[in-house]
């Protein structure tokens, strides 16, 4: 993955962005040479964060921008639209420094608020992506069985009929139809690895909500795959 631009100041110009990413580019490799190792101790940074410090933003930038990025990329979907909220989340971290108590660890409270950011960024989106999940859900009969057929698994044709790099990238059009919670719930679940107890105090919902949206989404994503191989998805 390519390096994040420097972080910049919401409203410049495209041209000053231009200028200013190749001139701090070279700013901050300088910057990594002569800084000595005490002033990457994260306690300190955070310290300095608080008093204005804009290089401490610069630091923690360099630290957590890679991580982060990759939550709102697989999120949105988009990877400007990734490094959009990854700056606006930095800038916002600069400007609420204060706000943070240490109560949970500061990168915990950095991934707060790029999954509320992607989360905000989507809704107000007018990119009409989302399908209608009944379509690839499984259906069945009045006793319980399958209306159609079982459910087959065909897993082992997926890795036979498509290479990784062709998997991932239909995984990620099927994933860009979900609705921006239940993405966001398939991303911290299944990619991010968080617990069902974290993704409910990041995205605001109950444990078991996260649970029934997982559910349903990860059968809407078995019946998209399903269908794009052949099978059917109910």
């Amino acid at each position: 993955m390519e390096a994040l631009a420097p972080i910049i100041e919401p409203g410049s110009s495209a041209k000053t962005r231009r200028t200013a990413t190749t001139a701090n580019t070279a700013n901050r490799s300088a910057k990594r040479r002569c800084t000595p190792l005490r002033e990457l101790n994260e306690g300190a940074l955070i310290y300095r964060l608080k008093a204005g410090d804009e290089q401490a933003l610069e630091s923690i930038f360099t630290i957590h921008s890679a991580k982060l990025y990759g939550v709102a990329q697989r999120i949105l979907g988009d990877a400007a639209d990734a490094e959009e909220v990854v700056q606006d989340v930095f800038w916002t971290a600069f400007r609420k420094a204060k706000s943070f108590q240490g109560h949970s660890r500061f990168f915990t409270w950095l991934y707060r608020l790029t999954v509320n950011a992607a989360l905000g960024k989507i809704r107000r989106s007018k990119k009409p992506k989302e399908v209608a999940y009944e379509e690839y859900l499984p259906k069945f009969q009045e006793d319980g069985h399958h209306r159609t057929r079982p459910v087959v698994d065909w897993s082992d044709t997926l890795e036979e009929r498509y290479a990784q790099q062709e998997t991932q990238a239909l995984l990620a059009r099927a994933l860009d139809q979900l609705k921006p919670v239940d993405r966001s719930v398939i991303v911290l679940s299944d990619m991010e690895g968080l617990s069902d107890k974290e993704i409910a105090a990041l995205v605001g919902l109950t444990v078991s909500a996260v649970k029934t949206r997982l559910h349903r989404a990860r059968l809407f994503l078995r019946g998209k795959l399903a269908a794009h191989l052949g099978y059917s998805a109910s």
